[in-house]
């Protein structure tokens, strides 16, 4: 790899598209105290030294107590060697970074770069980064260039750059309304970033809504709390391609106090059943956009493709292989209105491959078809050619999750269709007390395969949430499991549908597996089969945790239940048997209502009966009839 070479003028004379850039570094620059001594800069204790301009010395030394800032207004990066290192933050929670006492040998450049603040809620961010672009191109003085080696850079790409940073909070790229592509960059970042809502210590963030950034060819690798790899913010649209990203957790500073407040946010919330503190991607804002196709992405846990907040975010993965390499984590989280399509891709994940957490989140796995990916290239403006689009393989998508399929946190739709195939460790579909609808299409070879036999649970809302410490929300409280039966509601009617209950329908599909609704309060489960086999137990159930109080030290229990089935109180289980089903009863089932179309079918396994009684009264199971009330169908 080539050496950019360090001079500070621009090659072709003028900051136009395809210009080349290099570094702008002074070798004249002075110091404005007379602290330096030939190449050689040094800081006392007690001391602090004030560079006016970007300095290139061989040796930097700073005493224990002493301090080298840069003027009000700017910011100061220090790099070895072309890399960055040596910047800490001043103190847990805090936002702004110092260079550590130390001596530092080599190749050593300390860049005065213009501010660059970034404001997200509560908080100030100041910024620092390898290139900064803006829709004139890249702006040399917000850049700390002496930090990008190799290949060529220009006001419209960079190809074949390397960026390597050892310090904390330094962003590789941060393209702000311009349009850019990063064609084959190698980012490296080790240490700790701060906010990865803000970006602040991402490798790549693209932020405007007049943006788009194109990662082609990408390697990302980082290591550190909250080095995201891919921030899109704030109406961007980034495209990743043929692209390889990974993250690693870092170490949380010892002070550190887990929290739901985003800008102070450092790890995920372990209410969710999950832990680390750093995912691999997030999507912010509003209308952002972030593709990701034929690419590869994983975080250790947490998260790989995440959205956070914001309105009218999409999210896309095509092709791509993604999830966790830790034991927890999710592929793909979908929160307020947004919009997740996982097309022909294979997920490796911890926990889920989804955490729905609404309210009105959209959700989608399946093919990819060559006219599902030619409509997406038009409607997020990818810019793929005829020929790319040609090229572009139709595949299915397979998930693979150490713990659940799908958890809904919050209200939301999911359509599983195409040849999906999800292949969970526990249920399929975890519903914890949300209002959900959930539409599988086997007609194409969708199939579900939970390891414990439970296609779809539903259980109270298992997270105690936050409390309130000193005005701000913390991580510490406990779910305690409820005791004694629930109360009946006799305002909520077990029997009828609602707006509000958890339904699922399945077309075209042959399931093994069982239904359980473990509420206690009014939330029915209602679940409607077309042209469907369904082998298993349906049924209103009391779900119990197998520990009865879960902090953060046992954040895995979350979700995992045992069912007793019973007579619905506030949970009713009601099933649509239509046209072409059959649902072969393998056990007791509790229900509260059962339509049957002319042509549906109740049996038991081959040399058994099962047998139904309404309201404790033995009754016929015929075809084209509905039934109503307390409904026990048993199997001898």
């Amino acid at each position: 790899m080539t050496l950019i070479t360090r001079r500070s003028v621009l090659i072709a004379g003028t900051a136009t598209a395809g210009a080349v850039l290099v570094p702008a570094v002074s070798a004249t620059a002075a110091p404005t105290t007379k602290k330096a001594s030939g190449t050689r800069i040094s800081v006392g204790s007690g001391e602090t030294y004030e560079v006016s301009a970007t300095t290139r010395v061989s040796e930097l030394s700073i005493a224990d107590g002493g301090k080298i800032v840069a003027p009000d207004g700017s910011s100061l990066s220090l790099t070895v060697d072309g890399v960055e290192t040596g910047q800490l933050l001043t103190a847990a929670g805090a936002t702004a970074t110092l260079i550590q006492a130390g001596t530092y040998r080599g190749d050593v450049v300390l860049t005065v770069a213009a501010a660059n603040e970034v404001t997200y809620q509560t908080l100030t961010f100041p910024f620092r980064q390898a290139v900064y672009v803006d829709g004139d191109g890249v702006v040399k003085n917000k850049s700390v260039l002496a930090a990008v080696l190799g290949g060529k850079l220009t006001d419209a790409y960079a190809r074949n750059v390397s960026i390597t940073s050892t310090g904390e909070c330094f962003d590789g790229v941060y393209v702000q309304d311009a349009t850019y592509t990063l064609d084959r960059p190698s980012i490296s970042l080790t240490g700790n970033g701060r906010s990865d809502f803000a970006g602040y210590g991402a490798a790549v963030v693209g932020d405007g809504s007049a943006t788009t950034l194109v990662l082609d060819g990408a390697r990302i690798d980082t290591k550190g709390v909250v080095r995201t790899a891919v921030i899109a913010d704030d109406g961007a649209n980034v495209i990743v391609k043929d692209s390889v990203l990974r993250t690693r957790n870092g170490v949380l500073p010892a002070d550190y106090q887990a929290t739901v407040e985003t800008p102070y946010m450092e790890s995920v919330p372990w209410m969710l059943g999950l832990d680390g503190n750093v995912r691999a991607t997030n999507l912010i804002g509003a209308n952002s956009k972030a593709t990701y196709l034929n690419s590869t992405i994983f975080s250790e846990t947490w998260g790989a493709l995440s959205v956070e907040g914001g309105s009218g975010l999409k999210l896309t993965a095509i092709n791509s292989h993604f999830g966790n390499t830790g034991e927890y984590g999710y592929g793909t989280y979908a929160i307020g209105d947004a919009t997740v399509r996982v097309l022909g891709s294979r997920l490796d994940v911890g926990s889920y491959a989804t955490i729905i957490a609404g309210p009105a989140a959209v959700v989608h796995y399946g093919d990819s078809t060559k006219a599902a990916v030619s409509a997406l290239n038009t409607e997020l403006e990818l810019g793929l050619s005829k020929g790319e689009l040609a090229s572009i393989p139709v595949r299915r998508t397979v998930v693979n999750s150490g713990h659940f399929g799908y958890m809904f946190f919050g209200t939301g739709q999911l359509t599983l269709d195409g040849g999906t195939q999800i292949n969970s460790e526990r249920a399929t579909f975890l519903n914890k007390g949300q209002q959900t609808t959930i539409s599988v299409d086997g007609s194409q070879g969708a199939r579900l395969n939970p390891r414990d036999g439970i296609i779809l649970q539903m259980i109270e809302l298992d997270d105690p949430g936050p409390v309130p410490v000193n005005g701000k929300m913390m991580n510490i409280g406990v779910y305690t499991e409820p005791t004694g039966d629930p109360a009946k509601d006799a305002s909520f009617d077990p029997t009828a549908v609602h707006t509000t209950d958890g339904a699922a329908t399945f077309n075209s599909i042959a399931l093994k597996g069982d239904f359980y609704n473990g509420m206690r309060k009014g939330k029915n489960m209602v679940l409607t089969f077309e042209d469907t086999s369904v082998e298993g137990v349906i049924s209103a159930t009391t779900a119990k945790h197998r520990v009865s109080s879960i902090d953060a030290s046992t954040f895995y229990e979350l979700g995992i239940v045992t069912n007793t089935v019973g007579a619905a109180v506030n949970n009713g289980a009601i099933v649509q048997l239509n046209s072409g089903s059959t649902w072969t009863v393998t056990g007791t089932s509790y229900l509260t209502r059962l339509a049957l179309a002319a042509d549906a079918t109740v049996r038991a396994p081959r040399g058994k009966k099962v047998t139904l009684t309404v309201d404790g009264t033995a009754t016929a199971i015929t075809a084209g009839q509905t039934y109503t009330g307390a409904l026990t169908l048993t199997v001898g």
